[in-house]
């Protein structure tokens, strides 16, 4: 079966007002989409339940982050269980900012991974190497770590519920070897990079690119057209 084609707008911590995410929803609800495209955006959690409300229901929102607590006394946190209660079907996890910034271990991603799932959540699970990394040809030993936690802790069937969202797309024989074929065939690995309008169609083309987990250009009008790159290049 053909993997569906995936764009995710993360947001981060942005937009800072009220009026900015008017903005974004008008442009959003407006544009011609391609049907054939899953869209899914992540806005800081303060606007999930809003925009959920005022987006088209093409368009589908995201958790930034979650615990892997379903409650207690976890101040600052957000459970699987309450995003689910919510109506929210997927959460970002493992992004770089978080493992860099925040410290966050591959064996914390992969049990924030494996607490979604069973709330019921849909996952982005991103890996990827520092710029220091790739420079010391590095990429593919870090990524092969960072999702060797995940790849133990995930059951089989478990797998249609991730999209992973790497740096680069050689991970798809990883998959093969450590967790089954039919698994790497059919998961949907979505490039992580700077992704904007101008270079979208030549990502989109790359083999085993299925999509994309774009940031700042998700803030801007040309988001629309990231999110039909498919369509730009069937007519090109």
């Amino acid at each position: 079966m053909a993997r569906k084609f995936f764009v995710g707008g993360n947001f981060k911590m942005n937009p800072t007002s009220r009026e900015q995410k008017k903005a974004l929803v008008k442009v959003l609800n407006e544009a011609d989409l391609d049907p054939n495209v899953e869209v899914v955006i992540a806005p800081p959690a303060i606007y999930l339940i809003p925009l959920q409300d005022l987006l088209r229901k093409e368009v589908q929102v995201a958790a930034q982050n979650c615990y892997f607590k379903s409650s207690g006394a976890f101040t600052g946190e957000i459970s699987p269980a309450q995003l689910v209660d919510a109506g929210v079907p997927y959460v970002i996890l493992g992004h770089s900012e978080r493992r860099t910034l925040f410290h966050e271990t591959s064996e914390l991603v992969a049990q924030k991974t494996r607490a979604a799932i069973d709330a019921g959540l849909r996952v982005i699970l991103c890996v990827g190497e520092t710029l220091a990394e790739r420079e010391a040809e590095r990429t593919k030993e870090v990524v092969e770590a960072q999702l060797a936690p995940v790849v133990a802790t995930l059951k089989k069937d478990d797998w249609e519920k991730v999209v992973i969202a790497p740096a680069h797309a050689d991970i798809r024989a990883f998959l093969a070897s450590a967790v089954a074929p039919e698994v790497a065939e059919s998961v949907r690995i979505i490039y992580g990079g700077s992704v904007t309008a101008a270079n979208s169609k030549e990502l989109g083309s790359q083999k085993d690119v299925d999509g994309f987990l774009v940031g700042g250009a998700s803030l801007k009008p040309e988001f629309v057209d990231i999110i039909n790159t498919k369509r730009a290049l069937a007519s090109s």
